[in-house]
């Protein structure tokens, strides 16, 4: 792929998206933006920048007595005829507009323009958060660089309508086996149909009753449903085995461990075989600077009902929330889109969080 043009980090935030969005950059893709990205931030006197694949870390090192963690991924999903970028009216359609490069170019924006925030920062840009996680560049860096995220709360700047989500929910994925016995399907009576003994396991999901726990102080809503079917043969063969997939979204007041024991109890008298997992992550709103944050940042913190990052900060010790530009709902659509007032509105409120020191 050829080189990005340069970004303009002096400029109007908006635009910056726009540039932003009109680089491709496809999850495992991300090269020429995140050269673009660095080649941005490394001649700033005030930053340090270090380059970990394609991943970019900056950092203030002002001696406050707190430093904050400012993240976005750089990467989206396959294109959909939605390069280049176009403006109607306040809406900026392109892939990538909401999730994320909006909140990416509000991150920038801020790294190059509050030189002596009032808490130091680290700005993390990173790679392939759209694909399987073991290819993820911040699970890369709190692996193996997790001085690069230390800190004391963390920001990731996610699309979420310009409202403060607090932690996430985990998820975890399962099989649920039935088992039956095979025959010839002239004489099926001979054989145990496992497809026609999936209907209970399908009741019991149509029946479920979901938790909506409040876990400090956010109402989530979990979720335990069925994404897959799989049984069969052959077309004249009674199916002696079905595996239906289930995903089950739960609250950040459960563990992995509980969640899958939650899961077993609902299936009871069935194999039950997981297949991946992640924790999720208490809002932790509570914490000092965490509300220092929800204060300057104004609204009504909700949870997030979904996965995020946040939880890799979590698993570090690290209280974070998602808050960024751009509607969730329309990631990964042909026609994403983002507001472009609301990306302005972020920044401002952003910078009302950083932009007077306090040491």
């Amino acid at each position: 792929m050829p080189d990005a043009p340069p970004l303009d980090l002096s400029g109007d935030v908006r635009a910056l998206t726009a540039a932003l969005v009109d680089v491709e950059s496809v999850s495992g893709d991300e090269k020429a933006l995140a050269d673009a990205v660095e080649a941005a931030l490394a001649p700033l006197p005030h930053l340090a920048v270090v380059r970990d694949g394609d991943a970019v870390v900056a950092r203030t090192e002002l001696g406050r007595s707190e430093r904050v963690v400012i993240a976005g991924h750089i990467d989206t999903v396959p294109l959909a005829g939605n390069l280049p970028s176009r403006v109607d009216g306040d809406l900026l359609y392109g892939c990538g507009t909401s999730d994320m490069k909006s909140g990416v170019a509000v991150a920038l924006k801020l790294a190059a323009g509050v030189p002596e925030p009032s808490r130091d920062v680290t700005y993390v840009f990173y790679d392939c958060e759209e694909v399987e996680a073991v290819r993820n560049g911040l699970a890369r860096l709190a692996r193996t660089r997790p001085e690069l995220l230390a800190g004391d709360f963390a920001v990731l700047m996610e699309p979420t309508g310009g409202e403060i989500e607090g932690g996430c929910q985990g998820t975890l994925r399962a099989q649920v086996v039935i088992r039956g016995r095979r025959a010839h399907s002239a004489r099926s009576w001979y054989g145990v149909n496992a497809v026609h003994g999936a209907e209970p396991v399908l009741a019991r999901l149509n029946a479920y009753q979901a938790r909506e726990p409040v876990v400090d102080g956010l109402a989530y809503h979990e979720g335990l449903n069925a994404v897959g079917i799989a049984g069969g043969v052959a077309g004249n063969v009674i199916p002696d085995e079905c595996v239906v997939t289930v995903n089950h979204r739960f609250a950040p007041d459960r563990s992995v461990e509980q969640a899958q024991d939650h899961v077993r109890e609902v299936f009871d008298g069935y194999e039950v075989r997981f297949t991946d997992a992640a924790p999720g992550a208490r809002p932790g709103l509570t914490d000092p600077v965490a509300a220092a944050f929800v204060g300057a940042i104004g609204g009504t913190p909700r949870a997030k009902l979904g996965w995020t990052d946040v939880a890799r900060f979590s698993g570090l010790g690290i209280p974070a929330v998602n808050y960024g530009p751009g509607d969730p709902n329309l990631a990964h659509q042909q026609d994403e889109y983002v507001s472009l007032a609301q990306i302005a509105d972020c920044e401002r409120r952003m910078i009302a969080w950083l932009g007077t020191p306090t040491a």
